[in-house]
């Protein structure tokens, strides 16, 4: 009898659950699990190999509830730790089990956004320092200009549920302004934070009129469609009660508060312990 087995999503906190409701809309027959890892958040700052001992942890206790898929629903995760999980660990340890990240959906599809051959890539000092999107959008478009502009505050921001408040305008404009500086014919901006999509409407504010925002909550969603239909021996796998479960190493409560927020509907949260 084959055992069927949920999806699991991680991220490092809050953020992956703007991906994760996308994937829940366009494929709302799957069973999930979403697992953020509050009690170490943010990732953001921290070194490549704390990351990825961190993240590694979190993909593992997704294995063992059963997840033969895993979404990195995190830019930090997938620029960090990815690879290496995908070459070093799944091979000899889990050779039935896949990792995906949200990076390379996105490098797939963003060229086709911009008009100038020029687009901008705000996010977390650890994506960015990683230029991963860097790497990754010049394999597919090896014609267009990436600048980058790192966003310490934004992720702080989100967390505190201060991201529409107004004490938020100051660093919504200053990295803006700090990005297109860089290149005035930046015409598309890609949000490589999860984080970023609850700042929209403050970012809009500060945008010129021919600049637009790509986010990657249904970028990553559709490559998911792709990817399960592509492969039917990891979809006939995937349980199909519509059911999703929520984990937190964080406070439950909290968790709820805010994942609500990023969700857009009512989330209830289990706690979980992982060595930190």
């Amino acid at each position: 009898m084959n055992i069927k087995h949920s999806i699991g999503v991680f991220d490092s906190g809050y953020g992956g659950l703007t991906v994760f409701k996308s994937i829940a809309e366009k494929l709302p027959k799957y069973n999930y699990i979403y697992f953020g890892d509050n009690a170490r958040s943010p990732y953001g700052d921290h070194s490549f190999e704390t990351v990825y001992q961190y993240t590694l942890e979190c993909v593992e206790w997704l294995f063992a509830q059963g997840c033969q898929l895993v979404i990195l629903a995190c830019n930090t995760a997938s620029a960090k730790a990815l690879r290496s999980i995908q070459q070093n660990v799944l091979p000899f340890k889990y050779p039935d089990n896949r990792v995906l990240g949200v990076i390379r959906p996105t490098a797939e599809i963003v060229g086709s956004f911009t008009s100038s051959n020029t687009i901008g890539v705000m996010g977390t000092r650890g994506t960015i320092n990683s230029e991963s999107y860097l790497i990754e959008i010049n394999k597919f478009f090896p014609e267009v200009k990436v600048l980058q502009q790192s966003c310490p505050m934004w992720v702080p921001l989100v967390e505190n549920n201060e991201h529409l408040d107004p004490g938020a305008d100051y660093f919504v404009e200053k990295y803006i302004k700090e990005l297109l500086e860089k290149d005035s014919n930046i015409d598309c901006i890609l949000l490589a934070c999860t984080h970023y999509p609850l700042l929209i409407p403050k970012i809009m504010e500060k945008l010129p009129e021919n600049v637009s925002i790509l986010g990657q909550g249904d970028i990553v969603a559709d490559s998911l469609v792709l990817y399960l239909k592509n492969h039917p021996e990891i979809e006939s796998m995937v349980a199909t009660e519509g059911k999703k479960s929520f984990y937190t190493s964080g406070d439950e409560e909290v968790f709820n508060r805010h994942a609500t927020i990023f969700f857009g509907s009512e989330v209830v949260s289990h706690h979980i312990s992982l060595k930190i």
